[in-house]
């Protein structure tokens, strides 16, 4: 083997060392040809096979909880989703190809869909992709690509890991996951953490590696081959088992812990998880499929089915967080050499400030329906002026409170500044790790710089923090960052007044929070901010 030690990116806590169980490659791409003899029939066989991946997906969530069980239903609508369905059966009965290609192609239309999108809907195309191979897997007669059946303890290899995968895993058999690809906002990172399995993902070079057992981690992302005959154990640093529901530290510092949900199953989630609110509503799930903008009607509805578990309780709702690189038909963006850096979020609203209103109309009347207290704030944003700009239009649409994501760097600069403009805002953690670092957070190649422990991060969220602590109004925090429940200590530290995470993470962190005091809270940010590196920043957290 040419490599004893290897690292990557530590994702969920707690250390691990036993044998190495890989889990197998995708099936990779079908053949093209023989074109069906019976294209009628051969199309006629795609709904069926969608319908039986479907219900074993439905099947596996009934023995799951929690976010896996809705992640795992989640996964089994994109099963059978009719759209997936109908441009299969169009390319079988139009172009010719077997009902297994078919399927291929129009899943990765999907999945192009989805990456153009970016951020958080960009890491759903694993979801379609484990959807694909598993329907091309029935349709072919073979099976399914996955996690093999665990006969002992063990620590599991993969490129990357499929939701489904991630979410159905038997706790007392998996000792770590270890993973080449994926990132720290992956579901393998979320779901890890939820089961309470110790993981390392962008592991460069894992997979070259013939190790038949490896040490894991997951506090540094450090992973070290050993002897097959090392000694097999598993050591999970658990956090407290109750919390009261009540963001607060043990000396009574206030801390909301609020969900991010994006569709009405997630907000159920996250309300039977404990959430004291939301924290982040994703609109983009209204849009997405959308040939056209939905009426104020359409959107109306459907943000009010997302509203209605959180009646009386706090909603912060972002506008549409779309552009360039998210393409909606009915925006008719122009193509951009950097759509990454072009007109996204806020800055679309600039030239269709009617799309805006129409959005704003339709979450006022979505708020008195479903009787939340809803905030809205603006994604993308740069400067005062532009949060200005939009805190004008909020108000304007009868909407009382308006805040602004902070995601770019110059934003953080001048987050005195936007406050001042602002009644609140939140630090989008994903993104602005990727705008400071220059480094695509879907990429597995960089995702160490993604770290949200970085420390040049880390210091320009305590610029946020400072500057809240000046105005005196609310800095909230709803990248995955929130999600860690030693971060969430260090942020809490920092001068975050709210955290906003995933279902999975809500009561864990808000039991973390519940047995440390601000001054440990404070102790451990200063720590992370004075270090070199994420490993140093996590170490110092760790030690105050």
């Amino acid at each position: 083997m040419s490599e004893t030690r290897l690292s990557g990116v530590a994702v969920s806590p707690g250390r691990a060392s036993g044998p190495v169980v890989r889990v197998a490659e995708p099936l990779g791409e079908p053949p093209s040809t023989p074109k069906p003899e019976d294209p009628q029939a051969d199309a006629a066989r795609i709904a069926p096979a969608t319908r039986a991946v479907a219900a074993r997906l439905e099947a596996l969530s009934e023995k799951a909880s929690g976010e896996a069980s809705t992640i795992l239903l989640t996964t089994a609508a994109m099963a059978a989703d009719p759209a997936l369905v109908g441009e299969a059966e169009r390319l079988v009965l139009r172009e010719g190809k077997p009902a297994a290609r078919a399927v291929y192609e129009s899943a990765n239309v999907f999945a192009q869909t989805l990456a153009a999108a970016g951020g958080y809907l960009a890491e759903r195309v694993r979801d379609i992709e484990d959807v694909r191979d598993r329907v091309v897997a029935e349709l072919l007669g073979v099976e399914p690509p996955g996690v093999p059946e665990l006969t002992s303890p063990s620590v599991l290899v993969a490129r990357d890991l499929a939701p489904a995968d991630t979410a159905g895993l038997d706790r007392e058999r998996v000792l770590a996951l270890v993973t080449e690809e994926g990132g720290p906002t992956s579901h393998t990172a979320i779901l890890a953490r939820a089961l309470g399995i110790p993981a390392v993902v962008a592991v460069r070079g894992l997979l070259v590696t013939d190790a038949k057992a490896l040490l894991v981690d997951g506090d540094t992302g450090q992973v070290e081959v050993v002897d097959p005959d090392a000694p097999v154990f598993t050591a999970v640093v658990a956090g407290p088992a109750e919390w009261n529901g009540v963001g607060t530290t043990s000396d009574g510092h206030r801390v909301k812990v609020l969900g991010n949900v994006g569709s009405p199953a997630d907000a159920r989630a996250a309300a039977d998880a404990g959430a004291e609110g939301v924290g982040l509503f994703r609109t983009e799930f209204c849009y997405l499929d959308a040939p056209s903008e939905p009426s104020v009607d359409e959107q109306r509805a459907a943000y009010a089915a997302v509203l209605a578990p959180f009646a009386g309780k706090q909603v912060i709702v972002r506008t549409l967080d779309a552009g360039a690189d998210k393409p909606l038909a009915f925006l008719s963006p122009e193509e951009e050499p950097n759509p990454a850096l072009g007109v996204r979020g806020l800055r679309v609203a600039f030239d269709r400030r009617d799309v805006l209103d129409r959005q704003l109309e339709a979450i006022a009347g979505a708020a008195a329906e479903s009787g939340a207290e809803v905030s809205v704030m603006a994604p993308m944003v740069a400067t005062a002026e532009e949060a200005a700009w939009f805190a004008e239009r909020v108000r304007a649409a009868g909407i009382a409170r308006a805040g602004v994501m902070i995601e770019i760097p110059a934003a953080a600069l001048s987050a005195r500044e936007i406050l001042e403009a602002v009644d609140f805002v939140s630090i989008g953690t994903n993104d602005l790790a990727q705008y400071t670092f220059a480094a695509d957070r879907q990429l597995g190649a960089v995702a160490k710089l993604n770290d949200p422990w970085q420390p040049a991060l880390l210091r320009l969220i305590k610029l946020v923090g400072d500057a809240g602590r000046a105005t005196g109004k609310a800095v909230g925090v709803c990248g995955e960052a929130a999600a860690d429940p030693l971060l969430a200590r260090v942020l809490t530290g920092l001068g975050v007044t709210s955290l906003s995470m995933n279902a999975a993470a809500i009561r864990v962190v808000g039991a973390g929070l519940a047995a440390t005091t601000l001054a440990q809270c404070e102790a451990a940010a200063a720590a992370a901010l004075a270090a070199p590196d994420p490993a140093a920043a996590r170490e110092g957290a760790r030690e105050n």
